[in-house]
Protein backbone atom coordinates (compact mmCIF):
# COMPACT_ATOMS: atom_id res chain seq x y z
CA UNK A 1 0.00 0.00 0.00
CA UNK A 2 1.38 3.43 -0.96
CA UNK A 3 0.71 6.11 1.65
CA UNK A 4 3.48 8.67 1.23
CA UNK A 5 4.33 9.93 -2.25
CA UNK A 6 7.28 11.79 -3.71
CA UNK A 7 6.09 15.36 -4.39
CA UNK A 8 6.71 16.99 -7.75
CA UNK A 9 9.18 19.86 -7.75
CA UNK A 10 7.74 23.36 -8.31
CA UNK A 11 10.50 24.02 -10.91
CA UNK A 12 12.56 22.08 -13.42
CA UNK A 13 15.74 20.16 -12.59
CA UNK A 14 17.83 22.77 -14.43
CA UNK A 15 16.19 25.81 -12.83
CA UNK A 16 18.38 26.16 -9.72
CA UNK A 17 21.68 26.20 -11.63
CA UNK A 18 24.38 27.39 -11.20
CA UNK A 19 23.77 27.29 -7.43
CA UNK A 20 22.48 23.71 -7.52
CA UNK A 21 23.20 21.65 -10.61
CA UNK A 22 20.70 19.58 -12.56
CA UNK A 23 22.64 16.42 -11.66
CA UNK A 24 22.58 17.10 -7.91
CA UNK A 25 18.92 18.12 -7.85
CA UNK A 26 17.84 15.10 -9.91
CA UNK A 27 19.75 12.63 -7.74
CA UNK A 28 18.65 14.29 -4.53
CA UNK A 29 14.96 14.32 -5.47
CA UNK A 30 14.52 11.06 -7.37
CA UNK A 31 16.95 8.88 -5.40
CA UNK A 32 17.49 10.22 -1.88
CA UNK A 33 14.02 11.64 -1.21
CA UNK A 34 12.37 8.68 -2.94
CA UNK A 35 14.30 6.35 -0.62
CA UNK A 36 12.75 8.01 2.45
CA UNK A 37 9.28 7.72 0.91
CA UNK A 38 9.84 4.04 0.12
CA UNK A 39 11.18 3.30 3.61
CA UNK A 40 8.26 5.05 5.32
CA UNK A 41 5.70 3.13 3.27
CA UNK A 42 7.50 -0.16 3.81
CA UNK A 43 7.55 0.33 7.59
CA UNK A 44 3.90 1.38 7.74
CA UNK A 45 2.95 -1.70 5.73
CA UNK A 46 5.04 -3.86 8.06
CA UNK A 47 3.19 -2.45 11.07
CA UNK A 48 -0.19 -3.03 9.42
CA UNK A 49 0.73 -6.59 8.47
CA UNK A 50 1.86 -7.30 12.04
CA UNK A 51 -1.44 -5.99 13.42
CA UNK A 52 -3.51 -7.99 10.95
CA UNK A 53 -1.59 -11.21 11.66
CA UNK A 54 -0.89 -10.71 15.38
CA UNK A 55 2.90 -10.68 14.81
CA UNK A 56 5.25 -9.32 17.45
CA UNK A 57 7.75 -6.67 16.35
CA UNK A 58 10.72 -4.77 17.71
CA UNK A 59 8.65 -1.60 18.09
CA UNK A 60 11.57 0.52 19.29
CA UNK A 61 13.48 -0.25 16.10
CA UNK A 62 10.47 0.04 13.78
CA UNK A 63 9.28 3.35 15.21
CA UNK A 64 12.76 4.84 15.22
CA UNK A 65 13.14 3.90 11.57
CA UNK A 66 9.69 5.28 10.76
CA UNK A 67 10.49 8.56 12.50
CA UNK A 68 13.71 8.84 10.50
CA UNK A 69 12.02 8.09 7.15
CA UNK A 70 8.95 10.29 7.66
CA UNK A 71 11.06 13.17 8.99
CA UNK A 72 13.32 12.86 5.94
CA UNK A 73 10.28 12.97 3.66
CA UNK A 74 8.69 15.97 5.41
CA UNK A 75 11.91 18.00 5.60
CA UNK A 76 12.74 17.37 1.96
CA UNK A 77 9.20 18.35 0.93
CA UNK A 78 9.67 21.69 2.73
CA UNK A 79 13.19 22.08 1.31
CA UNK A 80 11.98 21.82 -2.31
CA UNK A 81 9.26 24.40 -1.70
CA UNK A 82 11.76 26.68 0.06
CA UNK A 83 13.64 27.21 -3.20
CA UNK A 84 12.72 29.00 -6.42
CA UNK A 85 14.32 29.29 -9.83
CA UNK A 86 17.20 31.71 -10.26
CA UNK A 87 16.24 35.38 -10.70
CA UNK A 88 12.66 34.71 -9.62
CA UNK A 89 10.78 37.50 -7.86
CA UNK A 90 10.29 34.93 -5.11
CA UNK A 91 14.02 35.20 -4.27
CA UNK A 92 13.58 38.74 -2.88
CA UNK A 93 13.01 38.86 0.91
CA UNK A 94 9.94 40.95 1.78
CA UNK A 95 6.76 41.09 3.82
CA UNK A 96 5.92 39.98 7.35
CA UNK A 97 8.65 37.36 7.52
CA UNK A 98 11.31 40.04 7.07
CA UNK A 99 9.70 42.19 9.78
CA UNK A 100 9.63 39.19 12.13
CA UNK A 101 13.26 38.36 11.32
CA UNK A 102 14.35 41.95 11.97
CA UNK A 103 12.45 41.98 15.28
CA UNK A 104 13.81 38.66 16.53
CA UNK A 105 17.38 38.80 15.20
CA UNK A 106 18.08 42.53 15.20
CA UNK A 107 18.42 42.67 11.42
CA UNK A 108 18.19 40.54 8.30
CA UNK A 109 21.97 40.31 7.79
CA UNK A 110 22.44 39.15 11.38
CA UNK A 111 19.85 36.42 10.76
CA UNK A 112 21.68 35.26 7.61
CA UNK A 113 24.97 35.07 9.53
CA UNK A 114 23.41 33.04 12.36
CA UNK A 115 21.54 30.71 10.01
CA UNK A 116 24.60 30.17 7.80
CA UNK A 117 26.86 29.41 10.76
CA UNK A 118 24.25 27.01 12.09
CA UNK A 119 24.16 25.18 8.75
CA UNK A 120 27.93 25.09 8.30
CA UNK A 121 28.55 23.77 11.82
CA UNK A 122 26.13 20.81 11.69
CA UNK A 123 28.12 17.77 12.77
CA UNK A 124 27.98 15.14 10.05
CA UNK A 125 24.58 14.97 8.36
CA UNK A 126 21.68 17.21 9.22
CA UNK A 127 19.72 20.39 8.65
CA UNK A 128 19.52 24.04 9.62
CA UNK A 129 15.94 25.20 10.09
CA UNK A 130 14.12 28.42 10.90
CA UNK A 131 11.05 27.76 13.01
CA UNK A 132 8.23 29.80 14.51
CA UNK A 133 7.45 29.17 18.18
CA UNK A 134 3.86 30.27 18.73
CA UNK A 135 4.27 29.98 22.51
CA UNK A 136 6.64 32.95 22.62
CA UNK A 137 5.83 34.50 19.20
CA UNK A 138 9.43 34.24 18.09
CA UNK A 139 11.51 32.82 15.30
CA UNK A 140 14.24 30.38 16.34
CA UNK A 141 17.08 28.72 14.44
CA UNK A 142 17.82 25.06 15.12
CA UNK A 143 20.17 22.33 14.00
CA UNK A 144 18.60 18.96 13.31
CA UNK A 145 20.91 15.98 13.56
CA UNK A 146 20.12 13.58 10.74
CA UNK A 147 16.38 14.27 10.33
CA UNK A 148 14.69 13.90 13.64
CA UNK A 149 16.77 14.83 16.65
CA UNK A 150 17.07 18.08 18.61
CA UNK A 151 13.72 19.42 17.48
CA UNK A 152 11.57 21.61 19.72
CA UNK A 153 7.96 20.31 19.92
CA UNK A 154 5.16 22.73 18.95
CA UNK A 155 7.33 24.70 16.53
CA UNK A 156 6.58 25.13 12.82
CA UNK A 157 9.36 24.87 10.25
CA UNK A 158 9.41 27.88 7.92
CA UNK A 159 12.76 27.40 6.18
CA UNK A 160 14.88 24.26 5.89
CA UNK A 161 18.36 23.79 4.48
CA UNK A 162 19.67 20.28 3.88
CA UNK A 163 23.39 20.02 4.57
CA UNK A 164 23.78 16.27 4.13
CA UNK A 165 26.68 15.76 1.71
CA UNK A 166 24.37 14.49 -1.04
CA UNK A 167 22.94 18.04 -1.20
CA UNK A 168 26.15 19.60 -2.40
CA UNK A 169 29.15 17.27 -2.77
CA UNK A 170 29.01 16.86 -6.56
CA UNK A 171 28.84 20.65 -6.97
CA UNK A 172 31.00 21.91 -4.10
CA UNK A 173 33.04 18.88 -2.96
CA UNK A 174 33.60 19.36 0.79
CA UNK A 175 33.06 23.15 0.74
CA UNK A 176 29.78 23.25 2.66
CA UNK A 177 30.23 26.95 3.44
CA UNK A 178 30.25 27.84 -0.30
CA UNK A 179 27.09 25.80 -0.83
CA UNK A 180 25.35 27.62 2.04
CA UNK A 181 26.53 31.01 0.73
CA UNK A 182 25.17 30.28 -2.76
CA UNK A 183 21.92 28.75 -1.50
CA UNK A 184 20.70 32.17 -0.35
CA UNK A 185 20.35 33.10 -4.05
CA UNK A 186 17.56 30.56 -4.56
CA UNK A 187 15.57 30.85 -1.33
CA UNK A 188 11.84 31.20 -2.03
CA UNK A 189 10.91 33.95 0.42
CA UNK A 190 7.29 33.96 -0.73
CA UNK A 191 6.99 30.37 0.49
CA UNK A 192 8.66 31.21 3.82
CA UNK A 193 6.20 34.11 4.18
CA UNK A 194 3.26 31.83 3.37
CA UNK A 195 4.36 29.31 5.98
CA UNK A 196 4.68 32.05 8.60
CA UNK A 197 1.23 33.48 7.86
CA UNK A 198 -0.41 30.03 8.08
CA UNK A 199 1.18 29.31 11.46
Amino acid sequence: KILYKLPALPYGYKDLAPYMSEEVLTLHHTKHHQAYVNAANELLNKLEDARNNNIDLDFKSILKGLSFAVSGHVLHSIFWQNMASVNSKKNIPSGEVVKQIEKDFGGFERFKIEFSKTAISVEGSGWAVLVYDKGINRLLIMQLEKHNANFYPETKILLALDVWEHSYYLDYKNDRSKFVENWWNIVNWQEVEKRLLTK
